[in-house]
């Protein structure tokens, strides 16, 4: 038993080179998302700059439909979302119950964290309420921005988030309030904040000036096709 278990140890320290064979990494899930956003962070900085080196290049053109196009699409770029707005507005921060609920619960445990529908529910009212900008953990919102739970994050324009989650918006501050106040959805989630069993994280915040950056994302589309039917009479498919 001796001898085969020095061989063991032996096996295992040529097989780890001084390194740990079970690393503990991926026990530490903020840790790992914090360095998949840096990583995604780096990488929208290098598609901001391939973009400014299109756009420059773009201008050098000297023809007079791609001028017409170029003051075209600059009309459009306040309400896409591709400049940056300042002005008065709220912040409304949501976080998971504080350790020592979670530890204590007895109950669902969904109840107490944060989920993607409660982030929508808060942007969703703000946009009801005439926000003319909205950001998400620093991130500008637009059109196509998806908000997608994966785990204990949330993932934003392809970037993982854990909480808190701060959600800003640019507008009247009473017309903001008034829609997040009226909104039923939310109106449920501060009963459970309120509720000491739950106490799910709410704080609003109204502010003097909130800054709201510029959308620097991707701007493709991305969509399926239907693939037409083969073999006889599918023309008269495609029409019907």
């Amino acid at each position: 038993m001796v001898l085969v278990s020095g061989l063991l140890f032996v096996a295992s320290a040529q097989s780890s080179q001084g390194t740990d064979l079970r690393p503990g990494r991926y026990d530490d899930l903020a840790a790992l998302t914090q360095e998949e956003a840096d990583r995604a962070e780096s990488l929208q900085e290098r598609v901001a700059a391939l973009t400014q080196e299109v756009k420059e290049l773009t201008d050098q053109v000297d023809d007079d439909d791609v001028r017409r196009y170029q003051r075209e699409a600059k009309a459009l770029e306040a309400p896409a979302g591709l400049r940056a707005q300042r002005g008065p507005g709220v912040v409304v921060t949501l976080s998971d119950a504080p350790d020592d609920v979670v530890d204590a619960t007895t109950g669902d445990q969904n109840l107490l964290v944060v989920h993607q529908q409660d982030i929508q529910a808060v942007v969703n009212a703000m946009w009801q309420g005439g926000a003319t900008a909205v950001v998400l953990q620093g991130q500008r919102m637009v059109s196509t921005t998806g908000i997608k739970c994966e785990g204990n994050s949330v993932v934003i324009q392809g970037v993982p988030y854990p909480q808190p989650y701060v959600i800003e918006a640019v507008g009247d501050v009473g017309d903001l309030t008034g829609a997040l106040a009226d909104d039923d959805y939310l109106q449920i989630y501060r009963e459970q904040s309120d509720d000491p069993t739950i106490d799910v994280g709410w704080e609003l915040e109204l502010e003097d000036e909130v800054k709201a950056p510029a959308y620097d994302g991707l701007l493709d589309l991305t969509y399926a096709t239907p693939i037409a039917p083969s073999g006889a009479g599918g023309a008269d498919q495609n029409d019907r």
